[in-house]
């Protein structure tokens, strides 16, 4: 199984890359790829830049990289209430290039935040927003309070590990 992990911040450090790169590790024989977040970096989408300059590169290699794949996760970072403006961008991107762009592959969501919420508000929106993706979204997870929860690599709260690894699950089990 092929898994393509997305923390969708374009920050270096992102915490939400580093959940997703936890979760697409519990995927027992999978092979993962966790996207790199400067591929996040591309231009502000508008439809005279996609008439003029066509479909930024890592766009089509992120595209790509969907169509690869078996499942996905993508662990959505919260900016005030939503989602970060580069991964909206992104959607912005792959979704003229192929409306339906998670071709109705598995879909984890996960968000986390130093916060107690853990990224609920951009959750809640995901839940609603990304069946319209084509996405078969299989399950969801927050972790709030990141930095108390999650060290070296994992989380270390008994009760949170377990609710990931059961969401984790829904990824082999939904085919």
């Amino acid at each position: 199984m092929k898994i393509l992990a997305i923390g969708a911040s374009s920050s270096r450090q992102s915490i939400n890359r580093k959940l997703a790169t936890y979760a697409a590790s519990l995927v027992t024989g999978a092979q993962s790829l966790v996207l790199d977040s400067t591929l996040l970096d591309m231009p502000l989408y508008s439809i005279d830049r996609q008439t003029n300059d066509g479909f930024p590169e890592s766009a089509q290699l992120i595209l790509s990289h969907i169509h690869e794949a078996d499942a996905v996760i993508i662990s959505l970072a919260e900016h005030n209430h939503s989602y970060t403006a580069a991964f909206k961008n992104l959607i912005d991107w792959l979704s003229r290039m192929e409306r339906k762009f998670l071709l109705d592959k598995p879909l984890l969501l996960l968000s986390t935040s130093p916060g107690g919420r853990g990224g609920a508000n951009v959750m809640a929106q995901a839940l609603k927003f990304f069946p319209y993706t084509g996405a078969k979204v299989v399950g969801s997870f927050t972790l709030p309070k990141f930095n108390d929860h999650f060290q070296d690599g994992q989380v270390i709260d008994d009760e949170l590990r377990l609710q990931l690894h059961q969401e984790v699950s829904k990824l082999t089990t939904s085919n």
